[in-house]
């Protein structure tokens, strides 16, 4: 029987020397890759109580989704700034070579709100640390943090320290 990390193409010195990028598509693109992904995040989330799921943009949209149909819970985009029609509240973060600003609707999250943070993969943590902040500032709870993998080597799990973070796959390196 396959493992999710089965269906992760790794691409060497992309997209510069040195780098083992690691590409999800290669989840998406296989029905029963997708399928065994979207099944070993909801057991990631079994047992657990919270009223909603957020996505950060994209790929969290496409994780996301799927988890908060099969789990009748409402879905929230953490989108880029600027792409929310309706107020929002935003964060900034840095990037390797800049900075970043996502936003939340401020009507998506109300006080008490226990909230699941959905991405593909954690890097540096700088993303979900955002999110995890526009969560809070809302008056909302992140009950858990999933990704559906993780590089261990760029210290995102202790960016997110304090918060029950898990993954499905985990790869050493960068």
């Amino acid at each position: 029987m396959k493992k999710v990390e089965d269906y992760i193409i790794t691409i060497p010195d992309f997209p510069q020397p040195g780098i083992m990028f690691r590409d999800i598509t290669g989840v998406l693109e296989d029905a029963d890759g997708l399928k065994l992904a979207i099944d070993e995040l909801v057991k990631l989330l079994d047992g657990l109580e919270f009223d909603a799921i957020a996505g950060a943009e994209s790929r969290g949209f496409i994780l996301g989704m799927p988890l908060a149909y099969l789990l009748h819970k409402p879905f929230i985009p953490v989108r880029k700034a600027g792409k929310l029609p309706r107020e929002t509240v935003s964060e900034s973060y840095d990037l390797e070579y800049g900075k970043a600003t996502i936003e939340i609707h401020k009507s998506s999250i109300k006080p008490g709100d226990k909230v699941v943070l959905v991405d593909d993969l954690v890097a540096t943590g700088g993303t979900l640390k955002a999110a995890t902040k526009l969560i809070e500032r809302l008056g909302g709870e992140v009950s858990r943090i999933i990704c559906l993998l993780e590089l261990k080597g760029l210290n995102g799990r202790e960016v997110l320290k304090g918060y029950d973070f898990r993954s499905l796959v985990a790869y050493e390196g960068k």
